[in-house]
């Protein structure tokens, strides 16, 4: 059984969700918890938003909103991600916001508002120029014609319009800009037809934090809740977030090894010199990423070392050095304080750290720090 530990600390993230709200002062706050809370736990990390003052919670899909909701949370939550074949009456049963942005998707919760399973409180989502999600500006009436028909029936209640951004980690990127301006046309759009857009949303974590222009009633961030926001912060202070995702293991074996010796699968690492080399309980199957080996660092004692050779399924290994006070038993911290950041991670690998802690976290269980 591996070693790999992955702990939360739930307090920065309630702490997380109170800065960001702050800085938002405006507008309520929707905490995305989508993807099992990006690796860090949906429930436990839904019950630190709500404590930091998150007035809404946010979904990718269905089922993760009816467990926030079989869980005990009785505030606002939104989910969007679904096509016409949703079960939308266990979302209007549990009183669940959700979001169309087509005419078939509308048509299924309609069909469920007729049913008898209670009004649909709706977001309508517009594409305003992601190319993802969302209803295109061209065929926006149509949706609007549609959802004004069955709120006056009474089957649905039309509370918000939202969109997401494509560049917003780049907060000059022209896109930016166009997309909020077809969002403002759409807004205007759906208050020409008599729709009282109480709740505009457009502003993930990238522009809570650096375009409060486009804050509107409210914004969307989610890692940035994590204290992982994906802009750099110009006062070099992490926007006052704190990294809530801690990960470690142990050393399972330490040995010494001669020069010229190969190290895991392929010998792709050779040891430049006598040396010890530390085996850790972790792998591939635990989240470590394979493409690691040989980039990716790690610490122990406070000393960081890269992964030496390959990773294998449940395991790899670390070039100690000549000397090393390091022995059988040690911590070993993948990411943590006195070690590497989800960034460090994301930077050696080539990707983001949305997906590090996605990976590490997984729908492991967590540890409360």
């Amino acid at each position: 059984m591996s070693m790999l530990k992955v702990s939360v600390d739930y307090d920065a993230i309630a702490g997380n969700v109170a800065t960001l709200r702050a800085l938002a002062p405006t507008a309520k706050l929707m905490a995305v918890v989508k993807a099992d809370a990006y690796g860090h736990g949906l429930l436990p990390s839904a019950r630190a938003a709500r404590r930091g003052g998150a007035e809404f919670l946010g979904v990718a899909q269905p089922s993760e909103a009816i467990a926030l909701r079989d869980g005990g949370d009785e505030g606002r939550v939104l989910t969007w991600l679904y096509g016409p074949e949703v079960h939308a009456a266990d979302l209007l049963s549990r009183d669940i916001d959700v979001s169309a942005g087509s005419l078939e998707v509308l048509s299924a919760i309609v069909k469920a508002a007729r049913a008898g399973h209670g009004t649909a409180t709706v977001h309508l989502c517009v594409d305003t120029g992601l190319g993802r999600e969302g209803v295109p500006m061209a065929n926006l009436d149509a949706l609007l014609t549609a959802a004004s028909a069955a709120q006056d029936e009474g089957l649905i209640k039309v509370v918000g319009m939202w969109s997401h951004l494509a560049w917003a980690d780049q907060p000059g990127h022209p896109t930016v800009d166009a997309q909020a301006e077809n969002f403002h046309t759409a807004l205007a759009t759906a208050e020409a037809r008599g729709l009282d857009i109480e709740l505009a949303h457009l502003g993930n974590s990238a522009c809570t934090l650096t375009r409060p222009d486009l804050h509107f009633d409210m914004v969307r961030p989610g890692i940035a809740i994590y204290g992982l926001p994906p802009v750099e912060d110009p006062e070099g202070d992490n926007f006052g977030l704190t990294a809530a995702m801690s990960v470690s293991s142990t050393l399972a074996l330490v040995k010494e090894l001669p020069g010229g010796h190969g190290v895991s699968y392929g010998h792709e690492y050779v040891t430049p010199q006598r040396t010890h080399v530390g085996l850790v309980s972790a792998g591939y199957a635990d989240g470590v990423f394979r493409a690691a080996g040989g980039v990716a660092e790690v610490s122990v004692r406070g000393v960081r070392y890269p992964i030496a050779g390959r990773v294998c399924m449940d395991q790899f290994v670390l070039d100690l050095g000549p000397e090393t006070e390091a022995d059988a038993g040690d911590i070993v911290t993948l990411i943590g304080p006195g070690g590497p950041t989800a960034r460090d991670w994301a930077t050696a690998i080539g990707t983001i750290d949305y997906e590090i802690v996605c990976r590490f976290g997984g729908l492991r269980p967590k540890t409360a720090e």
